[in-house]
């Protein structure tokens, strides 16, 4: 019986919605997937019945049934047929199933359970349908069509089959036409933005375009609330599969995916367009598919542009990890677009979990472009490094913005760590900052961290604010014979000066951390005191020694 019931079944355009619990700030999101081809042609239920020669008769229409599109056709004589189905089927049947009254409940539970569009049965077996089958129909506000004795199935099925073939082939000669107006509007210069509200009067939605952290890349009519914002990035990241529906503040959005579904949703952009897609007409569809493409170009230009920029940003990042001037350092952040004139905040970012630092340098770009023109390297760590410029209220923007990324981390976490505002003179110390911030972000928990400089309260705090130059003679000053004797000699009294420090001036841990005799480490030590002239047993000297070393 399944055999023949697949033989039956005419793909015409079908969906099967699945739904789950709201998350916090969205009233219902609905995933969608979708069987076999998209919009092939569906017919209406009004115009099924308006077709010469099938002379059927509509027993019971729920309000809005009648305009429905009629999804796969299936013809089917189970008792339970629901599994079989996925939604939006026009079943056909010959009322083999039924046995007695009760049954007409059962079949017509199972079919509206899984979506059935509506359900056609043919009067020839019993001579007429039975009223009990017309009442399970009203309770379940499913759609009954009596078909005539001496109309075949088939001729129906071949129908619904033959107005979409009809239908697909319009609609993509009507495609053609407004893909190719849609390429020579881009040829001529036309931005991202027109092509949007064109296709919004045309289908009369509003289109969007927005990236996974919420960045209105297309803001459309007006850029949309943060909380709506939240509600469609959280469905955005979350949908098994796209196209999705979600709904925020009394407003339905359809969220589709730019580009290739397969991507990471993290650095995705969505295609946002007010109302449910699943009641457009498909030359609707079919031209927001297209608008789809089109900012899926689009963005493949703008990738190419943040790639061009990288090596330029790297070998910034590499000359203030070397202490360049700031002369230097101007002259290589306007090769990069930004003002060296203008104060900058420098951000740290690691994806861990999985992520790769591709991946990551590509969510703090989208995340960096939504606070002004800005920069993205990858370090030699592997942690990714931002220069931001700075402003008021920035490192709430970043957190708001960031934390949209939680719901699609999954199994991995995001941590951040940001610099005060810095000028060239001290963007060492500012990213030595941000380093610091970041291992304070690592080390908080939860899916996604961001610790700004304002909660970073330790002496990498005051040395960030220290000019460069001025860090480089400090550290100079103090330790400048003990590193002229390593470099000379091939020692080792820098790496036990540290090691001590970090054991607190403890002897013993220094030399079991060194695996070194306590002894040479006394040694060691004495030497140190010798050429800096400093007394390590004294807090004062003690502090000055370490603040030279984390000048270096």
């Amino acid at each position: 019986m399944e055999v023949g019931f697949r033989l039956q079944e005419v793909w015409s355009g079908s969906h099967r919605s699945v739904k789950r619990p709201a998350a916090e700030g969205v009233a219902r999101c609905t995933f969608l997937q979708e069987p076999g081809r998209r919009g092939g042609g569906a017919v209406l239920l009004a115009e099924l019945l308006e077709t010469p020669g099938l002379g059927l008769r509509v027993l019971h229409a729920p309000p809005g049934s009648l305009e429905r599109p009629v999804g796969r056709t299936i013809t089917i004589d189970l008792l339970e047929p629901g599994r079989f189905l996925t939604g939006g089927e026009l079943v056909l049947t010959g009322l083999v199933w039924r046995r007695g009254p009760e049954d007409s409940e059962t079949f017509v539970a199972s079919i509206a359970s899984r979506g059935a569009a509506s359900l056609l049965a043919g009067a020839a077996l019993l001579g007429g349908i039975p009223d009990d089958l017309v009442e399970a129909c009203r309770r379940h506000d499913l759609a009954l069509v009596e078909v005539p004795v001496d109309v075949p199935f088939a001729d129906i099925t071949e129908h619904v089959a033959a107005a979409g073939a009809a239908g697909a082939s319009a609609r993509l000669s009507a495609s053609l036409v407004r893909q190719r107006q849609l390429l020579s509007a881009i040829a001529s210069g036309r931005s991202l933005d027109e092509l949007a509200a064109r296709v919004s009067a045309e289908v009369g939605h509003a289109c969007r375009v927005l990236t996974a952290s919420g960045r209105h890349v297309v803001p459309g009519p007006g850029e949309l609330e943060a909380a709506t914002v939240d509600a469609l990035t959280r469905c955005f990241l979350t949908a098994d599969l796209l196209p999705a529906v979600a709904e925020s503040a009394g407003t339905t959005y359809s969220l589709l995916s730019v580009g290739s579904g397969l991507a990471d949703r993290l650095t995705g952009w969505a295609l946002v367009v007010e109302g449910d897609h699943r009641t457009w007409p498909q030359d609707d569809l079919d031209a927001i598919h297209e608008l789809g493409a089109i900012a899926a170009l689009d963005r493949s230009r703008r990738d190419e542009g943040l790639r061009v920029l990288r090596p330029l940003a790297a070998e910034t990042l590499a000359q203030v990890e070397a202490g360049a001037t700031p002369a230097e350092l101007a002259t290589r952040l306007r090769q990069t677009g930004l003002h060296p004139d203008r104060p900058l905040v420098l951000a740290v970012a690691e994806l861990a979990g999985g992520g790769s630092a591709e991946v990551a340098a590509a969510v703090l770009e989208d995340v960096a472009l939504g606070v002004g023109a800005s920069v993205v390297a990858t370090a030699r760590d592997g942690s990714v490094v931002a220069f931001l410029p700075a402003g008021p209220g920035l490192t709430e923007q970043l957190r708001r913005s960031l934390t949209r990324l939680a719901p699609g981390l999954h199994r991995g976490s995001l941590s951040v760590g940001l610099s005060g505002e810095s000028g060239l003179e001290a963007l060492a110390g500012a990213l030595e900052e941000a380093r610091f911030a970041h291992r304070v972000a690592r080390s908080g928990g939860g899916a996604v961290a961001l610790v700004g400089s304002e909660e970073v309260t330790s002496h990498v705090l005051l040395l960030a604010t220290v000019p460069d130059d001025v860090r480089r003679t400090y550290a100079q000053r103090v330790l400048g014979q003990v590193l002229d004797h390593d470099q000379r000699g091939g020692g080792e009294l820098v790496a036990t000066l540290a090691e001590f420090l970090a054991c607190s001036g403890s002897w013993t841990r220094t030399a079991e951390s060194l695996h070194l005799h306590v002894n040479t480490v006394r040694y060691r030590i004495a030497r140190v005191e010798e050429l800096t002239g400093r007394d390590l047993s004294t807090l004062e000297d003690r502090v000055d020694v370490f603040l030279a070393l984390k000048s270096l």
